[in-house]
């Protein structure tokens, strides 16, 4: 068979996979995933190009003829809400030597998920974005994309400063359009009259106040709702708690919290969060790239010690020219110079690592782009190694562990900044750039510092709210 005969069938199978993948998601919450990349929603060519890229992570491209067996035999199951890896299903199968069929595989393979075992659909949990600026509207990108059947997380409002002009029209167009991440995927339309954005069939109420203590959410049908804090106005107990009103149930900082508030890794400390608390941080975008390598790395070298160096794109805090500004440095110009300042990303991993020992140092240096940024963490370790042993280990983690959603691998030896746009990943592993020697190790951790970040307050929102269901076949521990 030629290639392009080749390409047209396995178009023709992706094609065909669309459908199963789309009901199973509306009907049954069940999302498809292959190798922790969602398939739901993508089109025939990005379910071809997710298959492509797991040749960089397993060592060989995985094709459609191999996933789509499984994928036909989970529509025969009876299965409750859940995440299903058809990637990993296909792996472990290839692996295990009792000689099972596809269908009595899966069926085993993801037992948890049906029958007496699954879980019930949960009733839609209400959120509230206070703050719509860059994280504030991928979050709600992010929040709309996940409806699926209705019964996960429904984003009913944002809570904003009445700006001058047609306030509503300039924001429903900011979050149908942007300059880095691209067009909405969907459909947008406004509701003047009643201050509604309404995005694919989601009614988003836009609340006007700039006093939290000022809006009772009860007014507009919204109930045991998480609200997001992504304003960073207030990082503290006491000034979180002026958004637990009526209606309010959690409140979660995108940013740093300070005092007793616990900052939240997903994936590294979420298991911790207690049943009743009501106020938490998910930390920074950096926290976030540095601590699931961290761990990862403490956890089988052990740590002595270490230092950060991020190199991150500039941000809104920034002044476009030359201008005042309370932070010397940061008051000169973004786009035209590279400016050092300060992380606190360093301090923060006490925080989400408390059984860390070593001492971590950090420091930044903000650069002319616009999103994607790059942590170097320089490690001593508590034993020698060697790079190919480290990025053997890294690669696996980033296919097989719990940290899987957390950490990515990446083998191309030609990658730059913008190819990390739109990464779901909190950090991304350079192979090419890995040094090891002896008992020091170098990682080079690429992040988008926007929508990845975003991902992950998202899981921890999923995590407090109950609906981060279980993915099948369990990560190895």
């Amino acid at each position: 068979m030629d290639s392009f005969t080749n390409w047209k069938n396995r178009e023709e199978i992706a094609e065909s996979m669309i459908p199963i993948i789309g009901k199973l998601h509306r009907e049954r919450d069940v999302t498809i995933l292959l190798h922790s990349r969602s398939l739901v929603n993508k089109s025939v060519v990005s379910i071809l190009k997710t298959h492509r890229f797991a040749r960089q992570i397993a060592g060989e491209e995985l094709s459609v003829t191999e996933t789509l067996p499984f994928l036909r035999a989970l529509t025969t199951l009876d299965l409750g809400p859940s995440q299903i890896d058809i990637g990993m299903l296909a792996a472990t199968h290839r692996a295990d030597a009792r000689g099972l069929s596809v269908e009595e595989f899966t069926a085993e393979a993801v037992a948890g998920a049906t029958g007496e075992n699954k879980i019930k659909c949960r009733e839609p949990r209400d959120v509230v974005l206070y703050g719509f600026g860059r994280i504030g509207r991928l979050l709600a990108r992010l929040l709309i994309e996940k409806t699926g059947s209705g019964n996960g997380l429904r984003l009913r409002a944002i809570v904003v400063r009445r700006a001058a002009g047609p306030d509503l029209v300039k924001r429903a167009s900011l979050l149908r359009r942007d300059s880095i991440h691209g067009q909405f995927q969907g459909t947008i339309t406004v509701d003047g009259t009643n201050d509604k954005i309404i995005a694919n069939g989601n009614e988003i109420q836009v609340i006007y106040s700039d006093d939290p203590t000022a809006v009772d959410y009860t007014a507009y049908g919204i109930k045991n709702a998480i609200l997001i804090d992504n304003t960073g106005r207030w990082r503290d107990r006491e000034g979180l708690s002026k958004h637990l009103r009526p209606g309010v149930d959690k409140v979660v900082l995108t940013a740093p919290g300070k005092g007793d508030v616990p900052n939240i890794v997903h994936g590294v400390n979420h298991e911790t969060i207690k049943p009743d608390e009501r106020i938490l941080s998910c930390a920074s975008c950096t926290t976030n790239a540095i601590v699931p390598p961290l761990k990862a790395m403490a956890d089988e070298y052990g740590v002595l010690r270490g230092h950060v160096e991020t190199v991150h794109s500039f941000t809104n805090d920034q002044n476009l020219l030359d201008n005042y500004h309370k932070s010397d440095r940061r008051g000169r110009s973004a786009p035209l110079n590279m400016v050092i300042t300060e992380t606190g990303a360093a301090s923060a991993v006490a925080k989400a690592l408390p059984g860390l020992r070593a001492k971590i140092t950090g420091s930044s240096i903000r650069v002319p782009v616009p999103d994607v940024s790059i942590a170097i963490l320089n490690l001593q370790l508590a034993r020698e190694t060697t790079r190919e042993e480290v990025l053997d280990y890294l690669r696996n983690v980033s296919l097989t562990s719990p940290l899987k959603r957390q950490i990515d691998f990446i083998s191309a030896p030609d990658a730059v900044s913008s190819d990390f746009i739109g990464s779901r990943n909190a950090s991304i592993v350079d192979a090419g750039a890995t040094k090891v020697e002896g008992d020091n190790a170098i990682l080079y951790l690429w992040y988008d510092n926007e929508f990845g970040y975003s991902c992950q307050v998202v899981r921890i929102v999923q995590h407090v709210s109950g609906v981060e269901y279980p993915t099948y076949p369990a990560p190895a521990v």
